[in-house]
C-alpha cells in the first residue's frame, strides 16, 4: 500500500480519537494526537506506544514489539525496543477496537511527555 493510502487508512481507523496527524520520519512515520506521538508506522504496520502493562495485554492477544536494529553507530547490530507494539490484527478491521487501543497508547504517550523535564527557554535576544 502506498504511504499516502496507508496514512489515510490510519487517520480513518483512529478518527474516534479526534484528529490524528501523520508525520514522516526516517523510513516510516509517526502518528500524533493532542501534540504527542502515540503511533509508529512502518512497512504498512501500525505500532502503538506501550508501557509494561499494555505490553502484557498486547502479548496476550499475540502482538509483538517494533524492534529497531541500527546499521551504524555505537549500537549497530543491537536490537532496540522503542516501546511500540503492533496493533492487534482484529483492530485493523474494527475502528471501535482500534480506538480502545489508541486511547490506551495515547494516555501512555501523554504521561511520558508530562514526565519529561521542561526545556528551559533561552534569555538570549
Amino acid at each position: 500500500m502506498a504511504a499516502g493510502g496507508f496514512h489515510e487508512f490510519v487517520r480513518e481507523l483512529f478518527e474516534g480519537l479526534g484528529p490524528v496527524q501523520i508525520k514522516r520520519m526516517f523510513g516510516g512515520a509517526g502518528g500524533y494526537a493532542d501534540g504527542v506521538m502515540f503511533l509508529l508506522l512502518g512497512d504498512d504496520t501500525i505500532y502503538i506506544k506501550a508501557d509494561d502493562a499494555l505490553k502484557a495485554e498486547l502479548a496476550e492477544v499475540g502482538s509483538g514489539p517494533f524492534v529497531w536494529e541500527p546499521r551504524s553507530g555505537p549500537h549497530a547490530g543491537e536490537k532496540v525496543d522503542l516501546g511500540y507494539w503492533r496493533l492487534p490484527e482484529s483492530a485493523l478491521d474494527d475502528p471501535d477496537e482500534a480506538v480502545v487501543w489508541g486511547r490506551k497508547a495515547l494516555a501512555i504517550a501523554k504521561a511520558k511527555a508530562a514526565a519529561k523535564p521542561k526545556k528551559k527557554k533561552s534569555n538570549r535576544a
